[in-house]
């Protein structure tokens, strides 16, 4: 094909394969970004046919990364990102250490590598990937619980520290400005970040909204998808140029600051499409680094490698959660959301092959792993809450861990006694949980999440609240459910009702119960389970509606 068409036809070729691929995955009941995984390889240097041109598949899928983080940043505000540096700040610098050491002691020490080269190696298996972690939370709708934030914000640091490793190991390498000036730059680069965050929060808070405002005058959607795509894309790039942060932490600040604006919703909104497109090229290139030589060549090589990311990179991350005193799930999610690498994983091997840090071999391995993990991360998060349920029915320890001495799992012992008369047991604290708050005013109720930020939250504002999960008898008896009129859950998955609702009424024989269902079919099934009130959410809004119509 003529030269001028190389982009065209790379994006055909990744978009039309990736399409089929994914619909065959998922006819296969595998996550469709395998399909994607294959397709890049099809198309990549490595295996015969049409060949794609793998750079510029690499700069598309950076476009995907910039809008994938532009749009988590319309919906993560300061606050959020604040109220989990307890444990996003301890818990991915130790994470990233630990994984770091098994990396290096692998190639160090088995594959006989020189330190620096294993350095890089470890340090490339201890970063996770923006885009398969923002999609996993997505699909399972946990990226705005309190799991999901603290995942972000887990991953935000991440991202922090491997823009400071970037840009040390010109210098630690002996090909920047030379090892004396390694104090200098490191307080260079640390000044550069705090700068850059500084004029994101104090000028681009005004600035930004202030020009989507202006846009949005002009009447034209078109010009305001502009406009958003261009401030998610031009302050990333602007960010990385001046600042020397990475693009995918520039698009991030672009949509924290454009957060508190009155047009968040509606950008979001915009630039959907072409984040879920530009994402599927992210795993298209990733395919297309991959030799598939490698697997006959070096498999126990690759599979140590996988092990380290699957097995070593999750099981530390986890036991940091449970050693800052979070619960079992709060540790499965944040470990499985972890097991995994990606862009920033390629962008240390290409530094280090630059730098001739590192063995030819090290790039590939990497790859394969990158490609191992990503695909089997979508099951891994399927079997977290299987995985949780399965361990605490079986261990005696994973139940005292659970249900350990939390003050936050307990109602104060000053709580009036017209708090736990009648109540309303409500599970789940989200935006519909809230709304139903602020709607029952003064009328008793208990809040059982297992966020513990929105417990928090609540004591402080003087509501009784319980951390916890309502299937376990015991969180129940903590908010009274004896005593309760009224259990609503505001939940959504509405899979775990039944089990909750059993166990409620052991407690409660007479307890009534309000679910709100998405479809007719659960509503049918919700029903056949003993939910007294089932509501259609889409139903429910047409009566509102037509109520106010009416009037």
């Amino acid at each position: 094909m003529h030269d001028g068409m190389t982009l065209i036809s790379t994006l055909a070729a990744a978009f039309g394969l990736a399409l089929v691929l994914g619909l065959l995955a998922q006819w296969a009941r595998l996550p469709a970004l395998v399909g994607y995984l294959l397709a890049g390889v099809l198309i990549g240097p490595h295996t015969p046919g049409f060949v794609g041109d793998v750079h510029l598949a690499q700069q598309l899928s950076e476009v995907g990364v910039m809008l994938l983080m532009f749009g988590v940043g319309l919906h993560f505000s300061v606050h959020d990102l604040v109220s989990v540096k307890g444990i996003a700040l301890p818990g991915a610098l130790v994470q990233m250490a630990a994984a770091t050491a098994m990396g290096a002691g692998l190639a160090h020490g088995w594959w006989g590598w020189d330190l620096g080269a294993s350095l890089v190696f470890g340090l490339a298996l201890s970063v996770a990937s923006t885009v398969v972690l923002l999609r996993a939370l997505e699909s399972r709708e946990l990226l705005h619980t309190g799991n999901g934030r603290i995942a972000v914000g887990w991953l935000v640091v991440e991202d922090l520290a491997m823009v400071l490793a970037l840009v040390l190991m010109p210098v630690l390498s002996g090909k920047g400005d030379g090892g004396g000036n390694l104090a200098v730059t490191i307080l260079t680069t640390l000044l550069a970040v705090a700068a850059f965050v500084a004029v994101m929060l104090i000028v681009g808070r005004r600035l930004l909204p202030w020009l989507l405002w202006q846009v949005n005058r002009t009447g034209s959607r078109e010009l305001f998808t502009l406009a958003t795509v261009a401030a998610a894309i031009g302050l990333a790039v602007g960010a990385a140029a001046l600042f020397g942060v990475s693009v995918a932490l520039g698009a991030f600040f672009a949509g924290l600051v454009l957060r508190e604006s009155a047009f968040s919703e509606r950008a979001a909104h915009e630039s959907l499409p072409l984040r879920d497109a530009f994402a599927v090229l992210f795993f298209v290139a990733v395919g297309m680094l991959f030799d598939p030589r490698i697997l006959v060549e070096q498999p126990l090589a690759v599979l140590a490698t996988v092990a380290v990311i699957l097995v070593g990179k999750t099981f530390a991350a986890g036991a940091l959660v449970l050693l800052l005193r979070y619960p079992l799930s709060t540790a499965l999610t944040v470990a499985v959301s972890l097991a995994q690498i990606g862009e920033f994983s390629f962008i240390l091997m290409g530094l280090g092959q630059s730098l001739n840090l590192i063995p030819p071999e090290a790039t590939s391995l990497v790859v394969a792993g990158a490609i191992v993990s990503i695909a089997l991360n979508p099951l891994l998060f399927s079997g977290v809450e299987p995985l949780r349920r399965w361990v605490l029915k079986r261990s005696a320890w994973a139940r005292k861990l659970e249900a350990r001495d939390d003050p936050l799992a307990e109602l104060p012992a000053d709580t009036p006694e017209s708090a736990l008369a009648g109540q309303v047991v409500l599970v789940g604290h989200g935006s519909l949980g809230t709304a139903l708050h602020d709607e029952l005013g003064s009328r008793p109720l208990v809040v059982i999440d297992r966020d513990r930020e929105v417990v928090e939250k609540l004591r402080a504002a003087g509501h009784a609240a319980v951390l916890g999960d309502a299937s376990e008898a015991m969180t129940l008896v903590q908010a009274h459910i004896a005593q309760a009129d009224w259990l609503v859950m505001a939940v959504t998955d509405v899979r775990v009702v039944p089990a909750m609702l059993a166990t409620a009424r052991q407690l409660n024989p007479g307890l009534r119960c309000a679910v709100v269902a998405h479809t007719s079919e659960e509503a049918q099934w919700l029903g056949e389970a003993g939910v007294n009130h089932v509501l259609r959410s889409q139903q429910a809004l047409a009566q509102a509606l037509a109520r106010v119509v009416a009037a």
